[in-house]
């Protein structure tokens, strides 16, 4: 009798230790939606924040590989969500959070991301021959708006004389256009270019 009253003792204390114990295992790619091909060089960090707490804690952090690959290993602890982030020259950085609940140990937790890289458009405006009432009012048609670096979206009014350049991130490689007049005139059109990855491209409006 006392052998088996220690046998199941014995079966509850291992029980116990694989429901605590263990290692969380992430891995993910980060790929370039330009050309759908991974993203070599980006910093990739792993934040954890404690049950209970505010605190984010950096726990680990690594290169992303030549097919921008990437993973963390780490062990199961009081911890309520994990943040991963990563940060690429040239490119819109990314993050995502997963809660502890999401996570599982019996098999790899994915979790992938995809960027683009970074360009702008120049607005250049140009009035050649102001009047106090002149009214330049445009509003963006085409180009990136989920960023806080983002131009708003939101018609933007301009008043006399104007001679200035407005410059808006945007994706690579990708439309930018905005529909502009003059109010009072015939004038109304809309202006599009095509931004250069890592460069400015110009819309040139004279009126």
């Amino acid at each position: 009798m006392n052998k088996l009253i220690y046998i199941l003792i014995m079966l509850c204390i291992s029980t116990s230790c694989k429901k605590t114990a263990g290692t969380f295992e992430i891995q993910g790619t980060i790929i370039n939606e330009l050309n759908a091909l991974g993203l070599e060089g980006c910093k990739v960090y792993l934040y954890s924040y404690p049950v209970g707490t505010n605190e984010e804690l950096l726990t680990d952090s690594t290169i992303s590989n030549q097919d921008g690959s990437y993973s963390f290993q780490f062990e199961r602890a009081q911890i309520e969500k994990y943040k991963i982030t990563f940060t690429k020259e040239g490119y819109f950085a990314g993050e995502k959070t997963v809660f502890f609940s999401e996570l599982t140990l019996e098999e790899i937790n994915i979790l992938n991301f995809e960027t683009n890289g970074k360009s702008w458009a120049g607005i250049r405006i140009l009035n050649q021959n102001p009047q106090a009432g002149d009214h330049f009012r445009y509003i963006k048609q085409e180009g990136k708006t989920d960023c806080e670096a983002c131009c708003p979206e939101e018609e933007q009014n301009f008043f006399g004389a104007l001679d200035t350049t407005i410059y808006c991130i945007n994706n690579a490689n990708e439309p930018y256009s905005i529909l502009y007049w003059v109010i009072g005139t015939p004038i109304l059109d809309i202006a599009s270019v095509n931004t250069t990855m890592a460069d400015t491209t110009l819309i040139e409006i004279t009126y």
